[in-house]
């Protein structure tokens, strides 16, 4: 198993270019699932993840909706993304009936800890925690690969985030013993 990425994002900007580094490395039938708190920034990952797949109209939180289905612009695949906050457990998102459009998609799930593991054996889940300090408006992200699929792909996204952001991300990791 492949360990867990930190990094750490100061900004609503990085949070968005973060996404856009995870849609680069996504394909059709990846599943994401963003873990966080409120107001954590799971929804600035996502509308990067959009903005880097060229899809369809405004990536906004789809709380009230719980499921908005993104077209992509082109040949791409397309995202689904989900809100599963007011969701209770996994039977309800196994009611959302994602499997019918996950092959040609990118699904992306907040709030999915506990609830939506059963869609995929291979998922990236990418834990935003923030800062507890209200004036900084940094967050600390553990990116962990689950499965082949995304534990073959790290080296290469940890390469795409250094390059976007300018730093060493398992030099950062290292560099936080003393928290």
């Amino acid at each position: 198993m492949t360990a867990p990425v930190r990094l750490s994002v100061p900004t609503a900007e990085d949070m968005h270019a973060l996404g856009r580094d995870v849609a680069r490395l996504s394909r059709a039938g990846d599943v994401v699932m963003l873990i966080g708190e409120l107001g954590a920034g799971k929804t600035q990952l996502a509308q990067g993840i959009g903005e880097g797949l060229h899809v369809v109209g405004p990536v906004i939180s789809p709380t009230f909706v719980i499921s908005r289905v993104h077209r992509a612009i082109g040949s791409g695949p397309g995202m689904i993304h989900v809100d599963a906050y007011r969701l209770g457990d996994a039977a309800e998102v196994d009611d959302l009936d994602l499997e019918a459009d996950m092959p040609n998609n990118v699904t992306v799930i907040e709030w999915g800890r506990g609830l939506a593991e059963q869609l995929s054996g291979d998922r990236l889940e990418i834990e935003i925690r923030r800062s507890f300090n209200p004036e900084d408006d940094t967050r600390d992200v553990v990116v962990t690969p689950i499965g082949r699929r995304w534990e073959n792909l790290v080296t290469q996204w940890e390469q795409l985030v250094n390059d976007d952001m300018g730093r060493d991300a398992r030099a950062d990791a290292e560099g936080d013993g003393d928290e």
